[in-house]
């Protein structure tokens, strides 16, 4: 299911229903994993942590 573009962001390879979900969304989303850390990092940004919602 393709929510607002055809083009994938980092979530189309996760297994978490909730992040599959969001796969489609033009935003640069990354799962929980080091790299998204690691840019966080190097950009000096802070990491905005979406826990889901029903």
């Amino acid at each position: 299911m393709t929510n607002s573009t055809n083009v994938p962001n980092r979530l189309k390879n996760e297994t978490s229903p909730y992040l599959l979900q969001h796969a489609y969304n033009p935003v640069n989303w990354y799962p929980w994993c080091p790299e998204a850390f690691d840019k966080a990092r190097k950009e000096d940004k802070p990491i905005f942590l979406s826990i889901g919602y029903s």
